[in-house]
């Protein structure tokens, strides 16, 4: 199956309605768009339903054609024609799954109900097509005859083991159990997600008085006063909610220790109030379910089925490196929260330090140790000017550019869109962006996704359509959006995905995609460029005065750059940690409780009270929603190796070697899923990555 039609399967992005065929039907007729963009303004609720139906239909039509060729089973009439199968469905999944994460209502998500089964029951059917494994069979049975290339010979294996990994093989009795099993959880994850949706955007934290705002930015006031004004309730109130842009400045910034605390405690407890919206029986029920399927296939438990297709092989690996990095990042988190203390109780406070302090106190901890506080930051970090940063790095890397273009469909009023084009000024791709915090309507964090893969049709490159989707700040009246720091290394990051899939140079499908813990790689080496010295001079201009970033605050950026790792590291390991501990269970408890699982996972490792992991297991979306399950630990293990890749460039003493640039590009994200990760990774590096890099890159050394 192609991989970015299993991308597709987990975001469970799908839609439905009555009525329109033919090329009535803007999703089922030919887009004459410049790019071959989808035509977003003339996309409507009610044409996914038939589009869907259609599509799912010519899909079933070519697997059957495949399944009954009389035909010897040949790489062509099998392979091939297997992974160019559901073209049409791979036009229009992307499309809704887009719509879905960035501007849902009511009426999507109940489509998304009604259509998640029948789309697990549709690739279930194919995944489990006997008489279509028998044919890869056939052909994978004779694959050292065949005088295949490098990259057809990988399409082989991977279709090969696909197949396997997906029961394939597996008697009919069990077979018919597993298709069960896989709607069961398809339909789990979906109900998840909106849950997270449904209770992150409906909590308010509404201020009516002027003395509970103090230590707020007049910025941060306005920003709250406006979203008043969308309901005419708490119109002339100040309005808080809990996606990143307000919660975590709110945490940042707030005098209020009570409203700090009561912000952070709905935060902390999104989907576990006992409500409708509550996720943890649905989390009893995917770990059960999971386990279930990971023993169908002959696993001891779901993490070691997961992890059998990744570069870290093994549960125990995964385990060795985060264990490695537990113990002097607590022990950071530690010094960082007696420095904290210690300012605390300088100011007159008794007690002890809670969760919802530690923002407010680490902001303190900086400007006392570095002279250095995000208000000071973010006028020179200016979204659009972050952007052009970006877009510099880029281009002094690999020779491309990007144009904003003007007067094409977009998927919303917010985003932009521009034009990739190589150094010799050929067209590599589309890339939009759509940056700002929707409340209830857009998923929480930033991600990367794409409308058209990468691809070759005879013989000519079909371009990708590539898609950054983030929540930062909002622009307020007249002052621009200004990010935070954090918001910027995130911004880089997308922006690594992004140039994945614009850099990427293969000719099928099944090859096109990385694995999980690499396809980080990408991400995260693109963030280290983002506070380089040279690269902020470039960029991080005051809105106001277009001044360039002074040196002395390059200077505390440098020095402060690796202060609160401990913090960082802590949160995001406890996170890790929980996602593994929940699939690598054997036997499925007889009453599983969740909050009381999750406790003695960060009890029995000592995490500090201070510090709750990353994400709590109601809201943890990346194991729960699909997609990063058994998973989560894949940015650590891809930070060993950007880390260690970053090295290649300051050891030549020039950030933007083009050589080093060059052979990155060629053997990495070119390459995609064209071979073994690590092995494209010792292809460009010459040997395999060690820890040290990583430790040293976040302070820990």
């Amino acid at each position: 199956m192609k991989k970015f039609l299993f991308a597709m399967i987990a975001a469970g992005a799908l839609v439905t309605s009555c009525g329109q065929k033919g090329t009535e039907n803007p999703l089922l007729a030919e887009w004459d768009t410049p790019f071959g963009i989808p035509p977003f303004e003339k996309i409507k609720i009610e044409h996914y339903m038939p589009a869907f139906v259609e599509a799912m239909a010519q899909h079933k039509a070519e697997i059957d054609s495949i399944v009954n060729n009389t035909e010897e089973p040949t790489f062509e009439n099998t392979i091939v024609a297997y992974d160019n199968a559901g073209a049409l469905l791979d036009k229009i999944s992307p499309v809704f799954s887009n719509l879905s994460g960035t501007d849902s209502n009511p009426e999507v998500i109940a489509l998304e109900k009604e259509l998640s089964p029948l789309r697990s029951k549709h690739f279930n059917e194919i995944s489990l097509n006997q008489g279509l494994f028998n044919r890869v069979k056939a052909v994978y049975a004779k694959k050292d005859s065949l005088g295949l290339d490098a990259e057809q010979l990988r399409l082989l294996e991977e279709m090969y083991k696909g197949f396997v990994r997906s029961g394939a093989d597996l008697p009919e009795e069990q077979k018919a159990e597993l298709k069960k099993i896989n709607e069961e959880i398809s339909a789990l994850q979906l109900q998840f997600g909106q849950n997270l949706l449904a209770e992150t955007g409906s909590y308010k934290l509404v201020i009516d008085n002027d003395s509970s705002l103090a230590g707020l930015s007049e910025s941060m006031r306005a920003s709250a006063l406006k979203r008043g004004e969308k309901d005419s309730v708490n119109t002339g109130k100040w309005v808080f909610g809990l996606d990143n842009p307000s919660i975590m400045p709110f945490l940042q910034q707030s005098e209020n220790r009570e409203l700090r605390r009561d912000i952070l405690t709905a935060y902390l407890n999104r989907c576990n109030n006992n409500n409708e919206f509550d996720n943890k029986e649905v989390i009893k029920k995917l770990i059960d379910l999971r386990l279930k399927r990971a023993k169908l296939l002959g696993y001891e438990n779901f993490a070691q089925y997961q992890l059998a297709d990744r570069m870290a092989k093994t549960p125990e690996a995964v385990y060795n490196l985060l264990n490695q990095l537990w113990t002097p990042s607590l022990a950071a988190a530690k010094r960082e929260l007696a420095d904290m203390s210690q300012i605390a109780a300088e100011e007159g406070f008794t007690g002890q330090l809670e969760a919802s302090d530690w923002r407010f106190y680490f902001e303190k901890a900086m400007a006392k140790k570095f002279d250095l506080s995000d208000s000071q930051l973010r006028p020179y970090f200016k979204l659009e000017n972050v952007r052009d940063g970006i877009f510099y790095v880029a281009n002094q890397l690999y020779g491309i550019t990007f144009t904003q273009l003007q007067n094409v469909p977009v998927p919303h009023a917010e985003a932009t869109v521009y034009e990739c084009k190589d150094a010799d000024g050929s067209h590599l791709g589309i890339l939009y962006m759509d940056m700002f915090a929707r409340p209830g309507a857009k998923r929480g964090g930033a991600w990367c996704s794409g409308f058209r893969s990468q691809t070759y049709k005879n013989g000519e490159r079909v371009a990708p359509l590539v898609n950054i989707v983030g929540n930062f700040t909002r622009p307020n009246g007249d002052e621009p959006a200004l990010l935070s720091t954090d918001e910027t290394e995130t911004f880089f990051h997308e922006f690594g995905h992004a140039l994945a899939s614009l850099l990427k140079d293969v000719h099928y499908y099944g090859v096109g995609g990385m694995t999980r813990d690499f396809v980080e790689l990408p991400s995260q080496i693109m963030e280290h460029w983002a506070f380089e010295p040279q690269v902020l001079k470039m960029y991080a201009k005051h809105y106001q005065t277009g001044e360039v970033i002074p040196q002395t605050l390059i200077d505390k950026i440098v020095n402060a750059g690796k202060y609160g790792q401990g913090f960082a590291t802590t949160e995001y390991l406890a996170a890790s940690l929980l996602d593994m501990d929940y699939h690598i269970i054997k036997e499925m408890p007889a009453n599983l409780d969740v909050n009381a699982f999750e406790a003695k996972v960060l009890g029995d490792r000592g995490l500090v009270s201070q510090i709750p992991p990353r994400y709590r297991s109601t809201y943890f979306s990346h194991t729960f929603g699909g997609g990063y399950t058994a998973g989560y630990y894949s940015y650590i293990w891809a930070e060993v190796l950007d880390s260690d890749a970053y090295q290649a460039f300051v050891e030549t003493g020039d950030i933007f070697n083009k050589e080093v640039a060059a052979k990155f590009r060629k053997e990495v994200l070119a390459r995609a899923g064209q071979d073994e990760a690590m092995t494209l990774y010792v292809n460009f590096r010459g040997a395999q990555p060690g820890i040290d890099a990583l430790l040293k890159n976040r302070g820990l050394k």
